[in-house]
């Protein structure tokens, strides 16, 4: 399979195959461990694995389009390819779901988490096929996205901020809103959730 790189660094897989050839949790680690890159011998030593066994999920990953030849250098007679991923992130496409739903609608409750994720998992259905139709007509995407990260004192200040924040979208919609013909239609996204905690681990329990 042809290089998926891309210079946004996102993959996202809309194919069964691809997909099944990153379950491997060998294959996860490999790839997460290639920046930068390697060959597949220095790898091995630094993992402290069979040389052939991590050639043959190097080989298999590079066929699925998760790496590429980063360059290629003679050594003790022989040309030595260092390999990198194609990406930073890999996302699956909720498409591959094929008909389960993925809109939120069916979950009434617009605070609920399952509303989120049915939203979430939408923007990555919907933004990944434009994506592609996108890049086929060799365009660029026109996106936007906001981040923010607020703290807040009590649950009052919270629901008030998301009161504060629902009528600033309303009011906005509504401005710039146009039915006109060659309107094109955007779905705006808001969205928060609660920080998650990101753990750390000891020293003895990374692995090499």
């Amino acid at each position: 399979m042809p290089s998926t790189t891309r210079a946004d660094g996102v993959d996202v897989l809309d194919d069964a195959g691809r997909v099944g050839a990153l379950l491997s949790p060998i294959r996860r680690r490999l790839l997460a461990r290639l920046v930068p890159p390697e060959s597949a011998s220095a790898l091995a030593r630094r993992l402290r694995l069979p040389r052939q066994r991590v050639n043959y999920h190097l080989r298999a990953l590079e066929r699925a389009g998760f790496l590429e030849v980063a360059e290629r250098r003679r050594r003790r007679g022989c040309v030595e390819r260092l390999v990198r991923p194609t990406a930073r992130v890999h996302l699956i496409d909720p498409s591959l779901l094929g008909d389960l739903p993925v809109d939120p609608e069916p979950a009434l409750d617009r605070l609920s988490a399952t509303y989120l994720i049915g939203a979430a998992a939408r923007v990555v259905r919907d933004v990944a096929a434009l994506r592609r139709g996108a890049a086929a007509a060799g365009k660029r995407l026109a996106t936007l996205t906001l981040q923010a990260e607020v703290r807040f004192a009590t649950p009052a200040d919270r629901a008030a901020f998301a009161e504060e924040l629902s009528s600033a979208l309303a009011r906005l919609a509504s401005k710039y809103h146009d039915d006109s013909p060659g309107s094109r239609g955007f779905r705006i996204v808001v969205g928060g959730h609660p920080v998650a905690a990101r753990s750390v681990a000891k020293p003895s329990e990374r692995r090499p």
